[in-house]
């Protein structure tokens, strides 16, 4: 399996976080209800052992006048303001949370929307699941969380510097001499734990996007017995996530006790020189316990910077995953000069399409069409097809010859690398995307159903659609029939992707929803290969009313099929290599002859076999 992978910075990138942060904005009242939570709660805990101090140095003195109330009342009332503050901090930081995962989960996923097909060429359904949900997940708590604690860290160490300078300059030099050395060990594990994270959030979307592949062929597997051979490469992408989660576990676990073992030193130089301070009677034991407190608890702060940025590092590779998604350009989208006429165009005009040109499709013509996939060679050169209103083309020609990638170019689901293709003598990408593809019903081989009721499906084609439309569809095409004889007719529940009906029925419900949506282009792609003979029977009947009065594109699969086509065109290479009615060219005994006779051939063979039990 290739998944296509983007390549970032090996550094922690600042940049990306302020651009992550920027889904924070449209919830101010949060960030501000959060910082001034974090800047209370800083403070609360810089207060406390000021209070210690004070206390201290007046039991020192030995005053008979000395009063506990006044310490007790001010531990309360620090703990109280303090639990306030945490309170506050969890509602702030736990609402901020849910609404960025809400709103990013959302942005990608109409990103994901707008992107055309060539997107999706080299990134699997798993891949793409992992950034909509662990990603998004992940991203919003670490926002959130990482916010607040990083106001209250810094709040906290600017009050705690403050204070250690204030009460005495050269022991708060001491504390604040190891800052440092502590900057030059982040550093150095920065990179380490940015690229050991990175690659466990890469092997999790390889073993998402593997978990969703196997589900998705669990018949293929099991009719293959591939289960012991799936299983082992499953288990080579599991063994290689836990190597870089654990690799990344022993780097954060090693960093931590660092920072904490540099704390001990500084809360050791502290006691040692203020000790001897003490002793020489320049320092009261009420400060010397206050920067005992303070060098134990200045580390605390950092200890939880320090944190933060391994979080921050595990999640960058998220972050760049899903930042990388949502600023991708569609290659496929309405163009400037689309877009100014939409902006002009008058509304609900009659005649008019939203761009403000003819809401008509007419004739269509593809000219010079050049197109190639990404790699390899064109698939179609020099292509030229002109189609009049109301006809039926018909696409033949062996696997591979450019047949699918013609009427994916008519649906513009990619553009031509060269030419143009013309509708009504405007050039397709001169109109509205969203209009042209709403003038399109497309029935494919492999039909797709969505979880929910058969009703619900073929509403899809058209969501305003009355119960009336839906039933007239279905009759159509006639699947009415056997929609009436399921348990709960119409509102029967068709399962996950259809899997509670036959590969026949889904067709026939796929054919439905794309005439419930009355397009203007009909294209079938092979879309009765793989139903059976009665099935397609029952297709073939309502065809003709199906087709009337649209262009419609067919590639088929039996050439039974298409024998009442306008135009039948051979396919081959990307070109065409023989044009006309199917009378013509069973006249001329060329390729279609020979594909149409073998193909008779065989049938006959099948249905003579079958009469006789054999």
């Amino acid at each position: 399996m290739i998944v296509e992978e983007d390549t970032f910075s090996d550094k922690l990138d600042w940049s990306l976080w302020r651009r992550m942060l920027k889904h924070a904005v449209p919830y101010k009242r949060l960030l501000a209800g959060l910082s001034a939570a974090a800047i209370i709660i800083a403070i609360c805990d810089a207060s406390f052992a000021l209070i210690t101090r004070w206390a201290v140095d007046d039991v020192a003195k030995g005053e008979d006048a000395f009063t506990v109330f006044p310490y007790v009342a001010s531990y309360v009332g620090l703990a109280a303001v303090l639990a306030l503050g945490v309170w506050s901090f969890i509602i702030f930081a736990g609402s901020l949370s849910n609404h960025m995962s809400h709103d990013i989960r959302e942005a990608t996923f109409a990103k994901i929307q707008q992107l055309e097909m060539a997107y999706f060429d080299h990134r699997p359904t798993g891949w793409l699941i992992s950034r909509l949900t662990s990603d998004c997940d992940k991203l919003a708590r670490i926002i959130a969380w990482s916010f607040l604690d990083l106001v209250w860290a810094s709040s906290l160490i600017c009050a705690i510097s403050i204070i250690l300078l204030f009460l005495d300059l050269k022991l708060g030099a001491i504390v604040l001499g190891v800052v440092p050395p502590l900057v030059i060990v982040s550093s150095w594990f920065q990179k380490r734990l940015l690229l050991s994270s990175r690659q466990t959030r890469k092997y999790n979307s390889f073993i998402t996007a593997s978990f969703s592949e196997g589900l998705q062929g669990l018949k293929t597997t099991k009719t293959f017995v591939r289960e012991a051979a799936n299983l082992k490469e499953f288990e080579g992408l599991s063994d290689k996530m836990y190597f870089y989660s654990v690799k990344n576990a022993i780097q954060s676990a090693v960093f931590i006790p660092i920072v904490l073992t540099v704390g001990s030193v500084a809360a050791g130089g502290v006691l040692w020189v203020g000790g001897s301070d003490l002793l020489a009677g320049t320092l009261t034991l009420g400060t010397l316990i206050a920067f005992i407190f303070y060098a134990g608890q200045f580390f605390e702060p950092i200890n939880q910077i320090a944190a933060i940025l391994v979080q921050l590092q595990g999640a960058q590779a998220a972050g760049e995953r899903v930042l990388s998604l949502l600023a991708t350009e569609p290659t496929i989208f309405d163009k400037d000069s689309v877009m100014e006429r939409m902006q002009k165009a008058p509304v609900n005009e009659s005649g008019l399409a939203p761009d403000g040109l003819p809401d008509r499709i007419g004739t269509i013509e593809f000219r010079d069409v050049t197109f190639k996939y990404a790699e390899g060679d064109p698939v179609l050169k020099g292509f030229n097809l002109q189609v009049e209103p109301g006809s039926t083309i018909a696409l033949v020609g062996a696997s591979g010859g450019g047949k699918s990638t013609i009427v994916s170019l008519l649906a513009r689901f990619y553009e031509p690398t060269a030419g143009g293709i013309y509708i009504d003598g405007t050039e397709y990408r001169e109109r509205s995307l969203e209009w042209y593809q709403s003038h399109l019903g497309i029935v494919l081989q492999s039909p797709h159903l969505f979880a929910g009721t058969v009703l619900e499906n073929i509403l899809y084609g058209r969501l305003d659609a009355t119960r009336e439309d839906v039933e007239s569809a279905a009759r159509m095409v006639n699947a009415h029939g056997f929609i009436t004889k399921l348990e709960n007719g119409y509102e029967t529940d068709v399962g996950e992707g259809g899997n509670r009906l036959s590969t026949g029925q889904k067709q026939l419900i796929s054919f439905a929803r794309a005439i419930l949506a009355n397009p203007e282009i009909f294209i079938m792609d092979e879309a009765t290969s793989s139903i059976d003979t009665e099935t397609e029977s029952l297709i073939q009947s309502g065809l003709n009313a199906i087709l009337k009065g649209r262009i419609s594109f067919v590639i088929a699969h039996r050439l039974s099929t298409i024998r009442s086509a306008d135009s039948i065109l051979v396919i081959d290479k990307g070109q065409i290599i023989e044009q006309g009615s199917h009378s013509d060219l069973i006249s001329q005994r060329g390729h279609y002859y020979a594909l149409y006779t073998r193909q008779f051939r065989r049938e006959t063979e099948a249905s003579v076999l079958d009469r006789v039990g054999v």
